[in-house]
């Protein structure tokens, strides 16, 4: 008893054909993952360097060190801060996607059970839509 009509598509097959159609690039790509670590080592050489400079300019009395170290310690904040921007917006751009995702899937889950109980109904009743 063979058929000519292929089997039908399990919603696990559709579901990775539509992300493909999607063209939604991959959460494991490489770039992605050097931009996180990019971002966590600003934050920790950013850390590092203000507190050096908190350190240095308040060690020594020469005006021209204090002043240095001020600025060093400006730079490693704002260094802190670009890390940081970096490292959230690499790191929840996965977390994201995979919502994204999941929520596509279970909104096609409904639409064919609501196609399926709307093909269901009988149109010519009287009775009630079903709750």
């Amino acid at each position: 008893m063979t058929s000519t009509e292929p089997a039908p598509d399990s919603r696990a097959d559709r579901f990775v054909r539509e992300l493909a159609d999607l063209r939604i690039p991959d959460p494991a790509a490489t770039r992605a993952g050097l931009w996180l670590r990019l971002g966590a080592a600003l934050m920790t050489v950013g850390l590092v360097l203000a507190v050096s400079a908190y350190v240095v300019s308040h060690n020594t009395q020469n005006p021209l060190d204090q002043n240095d170290a001020l600025a060093l310690g400006l730079g490693g904040i704002a260094a802190t801060v670009v890390g940081a921007a970096l490292f959230l917006r690499y790191s929840l751009t996965g977390f994201l996607r995979f919502w994204m995702a999941r929520q596509s899937y279970d909104l096609a889950v409904l639409a064919d059970r609501l196609s399926e109980r709307d093909l269901n109904h009988d149109l010519t009743s009287t009775d009630a839509a079903p709750r």
